[in-house]
């Protein structure tokens, strides 16, 4: 009987303990429960510990102390931000000699430069590069022909041909051949553009062929710093140009 009471009185027993709520305010619900103040607490002297451990660090630490991020460093609107470094190279470079050897790279610069000299032929241009134009100058012998100097009269052709720098035949040629080619204005537009199409295509090659040049010298002064001679850099390596290196006299046998 004392067994089957204490059975009983064990099951009408709470799992969670929790106390009880005056009558006024047990519409705000039960009071908190032993385990929820106890993750609060818990949490709470965590807290205090990782400050408490802070501070101590904060007084032990040497003011005089030096670290390499305090240039590298600077504080912009109480945050501190890396200051950010000069590339000495591009993007496309550094994928490029990563995944490519020294042989390919010649080869696309030659590729290059062949597709280079074709398209130059074609569209009868030496020196695409250069920012100067070429100038024709007249002479005369006296002022007052420079007054009347009429550039159509002294090149013998028309003037509407006067601002060609190629294919301007002179009034003769005009008279008996004709002319072989677009004379339409909507065609000459069309032309035109294609012409200046042609062009920006061949500056973006000659870029291009630099370019790999770059990288082609940039890895063969990779492949010399390999060996074990003293050496001295110069120059810093820059996106146009590697770094330059001064070795060492050694007299081989």
């Amino acid at each position: 009987a004392m067994s089957s009471f204490r059975k009983a009185l064990k099951s009408k027993q709470r799992d969670h303990k929790e106390r009880s709520q005056l009558g006024f305010r047990k519409h705000l619900g039960l009071l908190e429960k032993k385990k929820d103040y106890k993750l609060r607490a818990d949490d709470y002297h965590r807290k205090q510990k990782t400050l408490t451990a802070l501070r101590k660090k904060a007084m032990d630490k040497n003011p005089d102390e030096f670290h390499f991020k305090m240039i590298h460093n600077q504080l912009k609107d109480g945050v501190h931000m890396i200051k950010p470094k000069d590339e000495s190279m591009t993007e496309e470079q550094k994928k490029v000699m990563r995944t490519q050897d020294i042989r390919y790279v010649e080869m696309k610069r030659v590729s290059e430069m062949k597709k280079i000299e074709r398209m130059k032929s074609e569209l009868h241009l030496l020196d695409v590069d250069q920012e100067k134009k070429n100038k024709h100058i007249f002479y005369v012998d006296s002022k007052k022909e420079v007054e009347g100097f009429d550039l159509a009269t002294h090149l013998n052709t028309v003037p509407e041909l006067v601002g060609r720098a190629y294919n301007r035949p002179t009034i003769e040629t005009l008279e008996k051949k004709s002319i072989v080619g677009a004379v339409e204005p909507q065609r000459i537009k069309k032309l035109a553009k294609q012409r200046e199409l042609q062009y920006l295509r061949l500056s973006q090659r000659i870029d291009r062929e630099k370019n790999m040049f770059v990288i082609s010298q940039k890895i063969q002064t990779r492949k010399d710093l390999q060996d074990k001679v003293k050496k001295v850099k110069v120059c810093e390596e820059t996106t146009t140009a590697p770094a330059v290196y001064r070795f060492e006299a050694k007299r081989k046998r």
